[in-house]
């Protein structure tokens, strides 16, 4: 993950794409997938029928914004989902105490 503008700019452009925000969702919904379930997914509940390499690349986007961390465990690469990027950012821009 990259440090300070760079990286905002690159959580924003992330986040931007709706096929990434739909992978997010799906590892809200189930936490641990590899890109086999999460393709597999994508098309059975969203209807969306990318490639498993677009879905890749999609996957390296986020995991460079630091939103989806990645494991390798024997075959398998796990994606599972890390929040602390949208904290930096809810806590980058508070609300007042009285809009609470």
């Amino acid at each position: 993950m990259v440090c300070g503008v760079e990286s905002e700019a690159a959580l924003f452009r992330a986040l931007a794409d709706r096929t990434r925000r739909l992978i997010l969702d799906e590892l809200v919904d189930r936490r641990r997938q590899t890109l086999f379930e999460i393709c597999g997914r994508l098309v059975t509940r969203h209807g969306l029928s990318s490639t498993r390499q677009a879905i890749s690349q999609h996957l390296g986007v986020l995991e460079a914004a630091g939103l989806v961390r990645s494991r390798r465990e024997g075959r398998y690469r796990f994606f599972e989902l890390d929040t602390t990027p949208l904290r930096a950012i809810a806590e980058r821009w508070p609300l007042p105490e009285e809009d609470r």
